[in-house]
């Protein structure tokens, strides 16, 4: 354990870049806010260089609480530059809003208490972290004011406060049993006591994962939130929550038992094949996408059911958590490029601008998880995860929702190639689409580089 500052540089950066950020919109007229996106673009690019650099380091703990180990640095180098990407992708739609500067730091903000919950070593750390993803994620879903947006924000608020509160009551019990909230504190307890802990934590976290039963709030939020807000909500909260699963079932609940793994292995299950059948008959593209979150964080729970059973379950969350931001991050950039929401209104792209229909390709079977996409490689880890932890029956369940998903996937790549008539894409989004399907293949056709983290 050390109390040097320096080791939270990625976190200081985020929160310098989010005040400094704010105040500059501030103190600028309303043309000139747009500073602000590249203040705060700039300090999270440097905390994604402080945070490879602090990768090097070996592993430890700050303050007691807060961990520095593989999973603490590729969540904050897949969150730091997820939000990155953005910014960039609401630096258009934002232009010349009287509260520009906010929309950066709000973001900012919440992409913070992203990191937090998944390097959280303490139960009190993992509630503020929890507040910290949470509030600013209500004032981004209601950014724009409008009728959709209010009702998005209302719901999500409404559904963090309720499933808060049962998280609140099992840190209260954990602490009430043990007398301390460290995790490594915790593990042994009353197993009966104990479970029904674990079983309320999991309220709080499973609805920062947009999984089932708490993912209710995804394809409302998705729909009325401003598309880069959708992207943003989709996407890098989710790495903090799977990550603080990984750690709450590897230090203080899978070791000790309480029917930890079956419990989440159920709701591995439950989620991807709710997700995938809830997308069949989708014809908005923001409720379709939303729906495939929810099945993504099905098949990213599978390796979480297997920690502490399975050597493979950290690299392949780890692997499959930034292989599924790249991807829907590009997915999302082809919606803010085209600005159509609807499968139909996609007719004549591959016409119109054949690199973005060619992304897009690329970003919906690589969600479906085909060679030799980034989500491919990871599907494979998170396939033997669940082999050698001793449940292939979740390796099943994963292999048949992908067989079912590419049937509402292949329903918006076939307009693509139709004739028909679609504006120019704005260049900006584009930009990251492409380089997002790229990155993806380049993942995927490199997934070598799988295997430092194996080793770790």
């Amino acid at each position: 354990m050390t109390e040097n500052p320096w080791d939270l540089l990625p976190e200081l950066l985020m929160l310098g870049g989010a005040v400094t950020g704010l105040l500059t919109g501030a103190f600028s007229a309303r043309e000139r806010q747009g500073r602000a996106a590249w203040i705060c673009a700039a300090a999270l690019v440097a905390a994604a260089v402080a945070a490879m650099a602090a990768a090097v380091r070996p592993d430890g703990m700050a303050f007691g609480a807060w961990a520095l180990d593989p999973a603490t640095h590729v969540v904050r180098v897949v969150v730091a530059l997820a939000t990155a990407a953005v910014v960039v992708l609401a630096r258009r739609r934002a232009r010349g809003h009287p509260r520009e500067a906010e929309l950066y730091a709000l973001l900012l903000l919440a992409a913070l208490g992203a990191v937090a919950l998944a390097a959280a070593d303490d139960l009190l750390v993992l509630v503020s972290a929890y507040l910290l993803a949470s509030v600013p994620g209500y004032a981004l879903a209601g950014f724009a004011r409008d009728g959709p947006g209010t009702e998005a924000a209302l719901k999500y608020y409404l559904m963090g406060a309720f499933l808060g509160v049962p998280m609140l009551a099992g840190v209260t019990l954990l602490y009430g049993l043990a007398g301390t909230t460290a995790y490594g504190g915790l593990a042994g307890e009353r197993p009966g006591a104990a479970a029904v802990a674990a079983v309320l934590l999991l309220a709080g976290v499973l609805f920062k994962a947009g999984a089932v039963p708490a993912h209710f709030w995804v394809p409302d939020v998705t729909q009325g939130a401003p598309i880069a807000v959708a992207a943003f909500v989709t996407t890098v909260p989710k790495a903090g929550a799977l990550v603080a699963l990984l750690r709450l079932g590897g230090e203080v609940f899978g070791a000790a038992g309480y029917g930890w793994r079956p419990l989440l292995g159920l709701v591995a299950v439950a989620t991807m094949t709710l997700g995938n059948l809830a997308a069949f008959h989708q014809d908005d593209v923001r409720r379709l996408l939303a729906y495939s979150t929810i099945a993504q964080a099905g098949y990213a729970l599978v390796p979480v059911a297997v920690t502490g059973a399975s050597a493979l379950a950290a690299p392949a969350l780890l692997y499959y958590v930034a292989a599924y931001a790249v991807t829907n991050l590009g997915a999302f950039a082809v919606v803010a490029a085209t600005g159509r929401t609807t499968l139909a209104a996609y007719a004549g792209l591959a016409r119109r601008s054949p690199a973005l229909a060619v992304a897009l390709t690329v970003c919906l079977l690589g969600l479906v998880g085909t060679p030799p996409t980034a989500v491919f490689a990871g599907k494979l880890l998170v396939l033997g995860a669940a082999w050698d932890g001793g449940h292939p029956w979740l390796a099943v369940a994963v292999v048949v929702n992908t067989v079912i998903s590419l049937f509402y996937y292949l329903r918006w790549i076939r307009p693509l190639f139709a004739a028909g008539d679609i504006t120019r894409p704005d260049p900006w989004a584009a930009g990251i689409a492409c380089a997002a399907a790229a990155l993806s293949v380049l993942l995927g056709v490199g997934a070598g580089a799988v295997t430092p983290l194996m080793s770790l």
